[in-house]
């Protein structure tokens, strides 16, 4: 039995994967265009093999939702933060572009604001206006119960993306997809031994409390570096809330407090340009004298890898739309959909940031 389960998650999954493939290289040009003008194709993302994918598959039946034609359908789509930076921007408008693409009925939209009581009664409230599939995009991995639980009643179902939920899979919500952030750390921390030569003081930039991203980013780099580079030292790691104002005053008391830091590792782009920002006015330069890795895949900091400013960057996409709803039209028609579908990631530092641009976001 457990064999057959297997086999029929893992066709899912090759399915999903195939399916994501077609549907990425259909991205609009308003999805393009928001995405630094580059050339969908490079952005596309899309599931890593399915063997890459884990967790016990989660059917329309086993989850006990209705049946419903996405056509016909009211889906609303839960944004967890302000769209202050490119990733959440991207990310959005991936949902938007995808929904209006495949003619989605009616798409509700909302932004939390980075609260987390906005999120469950931005979600609360899609429910009430006839929502009948949930994409979130969670602020936290633990908080949503309330807003879970409402869906569950309703027997909505829920797609995660970007950051996963401490619940339960096929229960509490279908399947999360996202990347594998602790192999994000891991790429990162490789990226900073190329860069550094294995030697250094490395500050990292962390990022917002209290989600797995943060939590995953940092264990693969910190446990990547002990063992790979006994010559580089963590001297600080103070959170800049995956906010490049943050990062800035972060990186300028880590000036003072630490100036023999010779690297900072950023887990996301915006803390590391604004680390950028703050070596500049500090008479620094930065990927020369502060070597600097961040993750995402944003335009500015592939244009700072361009510049010489950086040294690597190590991409997160954010561009869900098309996968999204391809997963969707998989479970609506029968599929079992694996617990975690992984994306891929490329990444970028000085050999292809030039002739990469048009794809980052």
């Amino acid at each position: 039995m457990m064999t057959q389960r297997r086999s029929r998650t893992l066709a899912a999954a090759c399915l999903l994967a195939a399916t994501a493939t077609l549907a990425v290289s259909g991205c609009s040009k308003s999805e393009t265009s928001n995405s630094a003008g580059g050339d969908s194709s490079q952005g596309a993302q899309a599931a890593k093999s399915p063997e890459a994918a884990s967790g016990p598959g989660c059917s329309l039946q086993s989850y006990g939702a209705p049946e419903i034609d996405l056509k016909d359908a009211v889906v609303g789509f839960s944004q967890s933060e302000k769209e202050a930076n490119p990733f959440r921007i991207a990310e959005t408008q991936s949902i938007k572009d995808e929904a209006a693409r495949i003619g989605v009925k009616k798409l509700l939209t909302t932004n939390a604001q980075s609260q987390l009581s906005k999120q469950i009664s931005d979600i609360q409230d899609m429910l009430s206006q006839g929502a009948q599939f949930l994409i979130i995009a969670p602020l936290n991995s633990d908080g949503l119960e309330p807003a879970l639980k409402a869906a569950a009643a309703k027997k909505v179902p829920v797609l995660t993306i970007d950051r996963k939920v401490n619940s339960t899979a096929c229960k509490d919500y279908v399947a999360f997809l996202g990347s594998d952030f602790v192999e994000q750390g891991k790429r990162a921390a490789d990226a900073m031994i190329k860069a550094t030569g294995g030697k250094g003081k490395v500050a990292i930039l962390l990022g917002a409390s209290g989600n797995n991203v943060t939590t995953d980013r940092t264990k693969g780099f910190v446990d990547q570096i002990k063992a790979e580079a006994p010559g580089i030292e963590i001297v600080a790691q103070q959170t800049g809330e995956f906010a490049r104002d943050k990062g800035q005053q972060v990186m300028e008391q880590l000036i003072q407090s630490k100036p023999d830091i010779t690297a900072v590792y950023a887990e996301n782009d915006e803390m590391g340009l604004g680390a950028v920002t703050a070596l500049k006015a500090a008479g620094k330069k930065p990927g020369k004298d502060v070597k600097i890795v961040s993750v995402d895949g944003t335009r500015n900091a592939v244009q700072a890898l361009v510049n010489g400013e950086y040294n690597a960057v190590i991409e997160s996409n954010p561009r869900f739309g098309p996968l999204a709803f391809a997963t969707a039209q998989k479970f609506y028609g029968g599929e079992e959909i694996p617990e975690n579908v992984i994306i891929t990631d490329r990444a970028y530092d000085e050999t292809n940031a030039k002739e990469s641009l048009g794809g980052a976001y």
